[in-house]
């Protein structure tokens, strides 16, 4: 297979952090907090571009399935998270038109943090990102003239989902709610116009022991609102215009600040910079512009903000940005990048306070752009 998901690397890392906390989580308390859900959705296909031809089925239709474990306190991070439910989910879509949208099987790591909880109901918001395949995708032989959203089978896979949740009892629980999805694959081959979806969904979860372990409860001293001076070198791969042809690095730096907060976030702040070589190699070949201008039209600088949900050795990242100065290939004024950090330092004190593996995905409001991964350091 050609591609391995722009997230591959960094859900490697998640799965690792997850399953030895479940692993703990079912030594420990036998089976407490451990559930499997399952929900029937349905929805309809975005048409979020204007390139975006492919006809729109009239409905959407799947299944998730997810195992579950809700943490306990026996890591800090889970009390100040009040506790949060990680899962690995698999969902099953079928879009509505084969021949054109195939069907997609995924496989994502998750979270569900509890947003307003009561007595018997429950307000929630579950996030996930990992890998797809899917059955359908752009082809040179035979000639594909409908499919020009898709370029690769294995792609990344990203899930949103807000339900409302019943407690029946320490067993069982009903959920109904909205959801969004989107796979793509970050541009690593054209065309990557990905595919979102919107709908609704039902479902119930079903805990064999418990749904509620035993908490532990800590007196939990805050953590000191520190500002650290951070850097992040990362690499990204992305395609040339003309369908499933070559491939080319971006390379990206960004330099910021940071700050601490509640003792489990990180705002920040700071100025990126990255270099393309397809649009450099794309002026060499077409001749545009005075020669010698290739490189001052092949790199972006901008200037970004965003924040960081600190789960432990794992950060969940948000960022927006705006453009300061763009490429040949003028795009929209504003990017966001969605991802994460893997620490594998982490201190209170020294000079290198934090050591991390990053990867991220970058897109220009529904429409992915590449996949990039590195590493930083905060000082």
């Amino acid at each position: 297979m050609r591609y391995l998901g722009p997230f591959s690397l960094f859900i490697f890392f998640l799965l690792f952090a997850c399953s030895n906390c479940y692993a703990q989580d079912q030594d420990i308390k036998k089976g407490q907090g451990f559930g499997i859900e399952a929900n029937l959705f349905e929805g309809k296909v975005l048409k979020h571009s204007s390139k975006f031809r492919l006809p729109i089925p009239e409905m959407s239709t799947g299944a998730d399935i997810n195992f579950q474990w809700k943490t306990y306190g026996k890591k800090e991070w889970q009390q100040r998270r009040r506790y949060p439910i990680i899962g690995l989910g698999f969902t099953y879509t079928n879009y509505g038109i084969d021949s054109v949208y195939g069907h997609l099987f995924s496989m994502y790591p998750n979270i569900l943090i509890p947003l307003i909880t009561g007595r018997k109901l429950e307000w929630t918001l579950r996030i996930g990102d990992g890998i797809c395949y899917s059955t359908k995708a752009y082809s040179r032989i035979p000639m594909d003239t409908v499919n020009g959203a898709i370029g690769s089978r294995i792609n990344d896979y990203f899930s949103f989902m807000t339900d409302l949740r019943y407690h029946i009892n320490h067993h069982w629980d009903v959920q109904v709610g909205v959801n969004f999805s989107h796979y793509s694959d970050g541009s690593f081959h054209q065309p990557n116009l990905g595919i979102n979806l919107y709908g609704a969904h039902v479902g119930v979860r079903y805990s064999p022991v418990t749904s509620e372990p035993k908490i532990i409860r800590r007196n939990l001293k805050l953590l000191k609102n520190r500002w650290l001076f951070q850097l992040r070198g990362t690499m990204g791969f992305n395609a040339s215009n003309a369908p499933l042809g070559p491939v080319y690095p971006v390379y990206l730096g960004s330099a910021y600040i940071s700050k601490r907060w509640k003792s489990k976030n990180k705002l920040f702040g700071g100025f990126d910079y990255s270099y393309s070589q397809q649009i450099y190699a794309y002026l060499r070949n077409n001749g545009f512009g005075a020669r010698g201008d290739e490189k001052w039209n092949s790199f972006k600088t901008a200037v970004f903000a965003g924040n960081e949900f600190l789960l432990g050795k794992i950060g969940v990242v948000l960022q927006v940005g705006y453009y300061t100065h763009q490429t040949f290939d003028i795009q929209e004024p504003y990017y966001e990048k969605l991802g994460g950090n893997f620490y594998i330092i982490q201190k209170e004190h020294g000079l290198v306070k934090e050591f991390f593996l990053s990867g991220f995905l970058e897109a220009h409001l529904a429409v992915a752009e590449f996949a990039e991964f590195g590493f930083g350091i905060g000082l």
